[in-house]
């Protein structure tokens, strides 16, 4: 038994005999629950089969999709660039399942209507808005049932704050938020994004704009609109209703993951182009006495005789087993209503299609595949009876990989004989937000290629963010994990800059391999551990999060330590750049390439060079000779003229905005050197150039000790930030030596006003007092009683400060 209670799965990792010696890696295998030595099907120990559940591709991929091929993706270049295993990797894409069917069917007939309805001049005709009205009723009464049924777009937002109060703005009611420690469920999500969709429609119907605008806010209540009216006419053997769709989204998907530096599947398998084998595969399921058709023409998995005959069911989440939301989830939105299988726990192999959806010929009539039988059918096909890996998001274990592991367990085992048809399943961790997984029908996603095309994220950073956290844990995206990430990053742009200028400018430091000092050697030996501890690392289930801490480490190490020969410090950048590349975070990486140091993103663009370089150089020049003392104007108007006029015009357009800052550098530099300016002037100039106008280029020259030239190099997310931070925090100290100003300013005022005030009347003009002595002094309070010793006492010390005061101010007044 599991220390938690639940019964262990009744199977070990295979342990074959091999021709070869295995590297110790072991690998978190969520049949086990437990990190198991991996030991591949192949007799040679060479050849790794993975078959991995690729996308359901009817939208663009979101974030969440991001962290899973990321993950993925890094765990296969390990496997392949580290290990040495020849990977054969096998994805699908799924072209035809409930969300696809549904969205495809309503986008073609959306399309419909638009064309039926289209006007010469583009705009709304009343028929439209009279379907609008009627879709909008329709979406409502599903969707927002505390609203009257027959709300008018007029009426809309009224009801909607009095049904609905605190979900009618953009923030979720207080007492779902964290402010008091809850998180947003996906309940509150749902209804504010069903809230969004009316709002929307709502404001479309009443602002009436060309008919491409006044869909583009309504189509989210016409889709299900027509799709009620008219999806189930649609002929069930036109599948390029679904194709399209899928095609558009498959190619926008695999874009999505070259941008990521994601690497394409060896081979792709589509559910669409195996359909045959899909149903030979049910057909073999039920004549091994594991599956039954109903009357309807539907195929169901009978996980009763499958127990029954000595296997086990649900042994990726055994706890999951009775849970009916994941169950029905997992047959399918579609597939509600009631069926004709012998349990509720049997799912469908192959499902007899309703109207209006698409369908193929079978044994049993017109249907379609199932969700689970469809990676089981190609897996077994491309890859055959046994598997080496399998992977996936961590949503996917129950109930999709476990009916995937019985049905092909099913198909492949012979009485008698049980095969195990995936040896290591390797399940990712899901990105979430604010606790809930991000999801397109919570509208709570943000697409990959938008992240990208606003330049937040960028694919390294992504990959960075992964690398940082175990493959196998959930991610949320924190400010303190984005300040993790842009500070890796920084570091080793900051280190790998350095090596590549010590490569490129090497020092009198270069001391040969084998003629090392007491530094050098210590730095070796950190290395060596360096190698051994990342070893270690990836040997234990690709920690890569133990990985990345070793490397800045490394790096730390390397920055803090003195008197480093040029080899050392090459020879340990060249293998950072080596795990770095085999983590897949340069995309132009070249494991080959053995004398490479760095990634991609470290040069300044091409065009910038011939102005930026001659540019710094001269800045370094007068830098010298403005701190020497005494300045040399003449020698620096020479220098300015000389490379100035070594520079050509640019050829290329792009170059024009670095020639100008050049030519308008040295121009100034020459102007302040004719007017024999001082010092603090020239470096003034020198400033400028660096923090204002080749910053706004994206480019920054960073000053060196030891009178080692700038070194160029562009913006990155490090320097950004550091930079905003200490503008932030000159502008907090500027705005608070203003504040403390303006509160002297007023403290001078009033202690100026109060002096202007004659002692002997201080105390004449309040309501407190009727009678006072020759000099102001209080003697009888406003109740006619004698003001004590004491108090008069206190009042005479105040009337002293006062008289001290008001004759200084005379004082003052006399004399100006």
């Amino acid at each position: 038994m599991a220390s938690d209670g639940r019964k262990q799965p009744p199977w070990i990792p295979p342990q074959p005999q091999l021709n070869t010696q295995l590297p110790r890696l072991k690998v978190f295998n969520s049949l086990t629950r437990t990190k198991d030595d991996f030991v591949p099907v192949d007799p040679a120990g060479k050849l790794v089969t993975w078959y991995a559940c690729g996308p359901t591709v009817y939208e663009d991929a979101h974030l969440g999709h991001a962290k899973n091929y990321i993950s993925t993706d890094i765990i296969r270049r390990i496997m392949k660039d580290y290990f040495g295993f020849h990977v054969k990797f096998v994805m699908n894409t799924t072209d035809v399942d409930d969300k696809i069917i549904l969205r495809g069917r309503q986008q073609h007939l959306l399309a419909r209507f638009k064309q039926e309805h289209a006007t010469e001049d583009n705009s709304v005709s009343e028929m439209v808005l009279t379907e609008a009205k009627a879709a909008l009723r329709q979406y409502i009464y599903k969707n927002l049932s505390a609203l009257p049924s027959e709300t008018s777009p007029e009426k809309l937002s009224e009801a909607v704050n009095e049904a609905y109060k605190g979900y009618a703005d953009d923030s979720l009611p207080a007492e779902v938020t964290a402010a008091q420690g809850q998180a947003a469920t996906v309940e509150d999500l749902l209804l504010k994004a069903h809230i969004g969709v009316a709002r929307s429609a709502v404001g479309a119907m009443h602002d009436l704009k060309t008919a491409p605008e006044f869909f583009a806010e309504t189509s989210e209540i016409f889709l299900p609109y027509l799709d009620a009216l008219h999806g189930a006419n649609l002929d069930s053997d036109n599948h390029n209703i679904y194709l399209e769709l899928t095609s558009k989204y498959e190619r926008r998907f695999f874009e999505d993951m070259e941008a990521l530096n994601v690497l394409a599947p060896d081979q792709l398998t589509r559910v669409t182009e195996y359909v045959p084998q899909i149903v030979r595969f049910v057909e073999q399921i039920v004549a091994n006495g594991f599956g039954y058709a109903t009357v309807d023409g539907s195929v169901y998995f009978d996980i009763d005789s499958f127990e029954r005959a000595g296997h086990s069911y649900a042994r990726l989440e055994p706890w999951n087993r009775n849970d009916r939301a994941l169950q029905a989830d997992g047959e399918g939105s579609l597939s509600k209503g009631k069926s004709m299988k012998r349990s509720e726990d049997h799912f469908a192999l192959w499902k007899a299609s309703k109207p209006g959806e698409p369908a193929w010929s079978s044994p049993w009539g017109h249907g379609r595949p199932g969700w689970h039988i469809e990676c089981s059918a190609m897996a077994s096909e491309v890859i055959g009876k046994t598997i080496d890996v399998h992977s996936g998001g961590v949503d996917l274990r129950f109930p999709h990989h476990d009916n995937e592991l019985a049905q092909s367990e099913a198909y492949w085992s012979a009485p008698g004989c049980q095969i195990q048809w995936t040896n290591y399943f390797i399940h990712m961790g899901q990105l979430r937000i604010r606790g809930l997984k991000m999801s397109k029908s919570l509208k709570n996603y943000t697409t990959i290629r938008s992240v990208l095309s606003e330049k937040y994220w960028t694919a390294r950073s992504l990959r960075i963010c992964f690398l940082l956290m175990p493959w196998q844990d959930g991610v949320e995206v924190t400010d303190e994990l984005m300040k993790a990430v842009v500070g890796w990053e920084g570091k080793l742009n900051n280190f790998f800059l350095k090596s590549i200028n010590l490569q490129r400018h090497p020092t009198t430091r270069n001391a040969a391999a084998g003629e090392h000092g007491i530094a050098d050697q210590q730095l070796l030996s950190a290395l060596e551990k360096a190698k051994a501890d990342v070893d270690a690392a990836l040997c234990d289930s690709f920690n890569t999060s133990a990985v990345m801490r070793i490397l800045s480490e490394l790096v730390t190490e390397t920055n803090s330590a003195e008197a480093l020969s040029d080899h050392v410090i090459i020879l340990l950048a060249r293998w950072v750049t080596r795990i770095v590349t085999i983590f897949g975070l340069d995309p132009e990486g070249d494991l080959s390439n053995e004398g490479h140091i760095g990634w991609s993103g470290l040069d300044i663009p091409a065009s910038a060079k011939p102005f930026v370089s001659p540019a710094s150089k001269l800045r370094d020049e007068v830098r010298a000779l403005a701190c020497s003392g005494l300045v040399d104007h003449t020698a620096i108007a020479k220098l300015a003229d000389s490379i100035r006029f070594g520079i050509v015009t640019p050829q290329i357009e792009s170059s024009e905005p670095y020639h100008q800052v050049f030519k308008q550098f040295c121009e100034d530099v020459r102007a302040l050197a004719t007017q024999q300016a001082p010092a603090r002037d020239l470096l003034a100039l020198c400033d400028q150039l660096r923090d204002v106008h080749l910053w706004k280029l994206g480019i920054y020259l960073e000053d060196r000790n030891n009178a080692q030239p700038a070194l160029i190099r562009p913006l990155d997310k490090l320097l950004i930030e550091t930079r905003e931070e200490k503008d932030s925090a000159r502008a907090t100290r500027a705005r608070a030596k203003l504040e403390q100003e303006v509160k002297d300013a007023e403290r001078e005022r009033e202690t100026r006003e109060r002096a202007r005030m004659n002692p002997r009347l201080m105390f004449r003009i309040l309501h407190e007092y009727q009678e006072w002595d020759e000099n102001g002094i209080p003697t009888v309070d406003v109740t006619g009683k004698e003001v004590s010793k004491s108090r008069r006492k206190k009042l005479g010390k105040e009337w002293e400060k006062q008289k001290k005061r008001h004759d200084e101010w005379l004082l003052a007044g006399e004399t100006t």
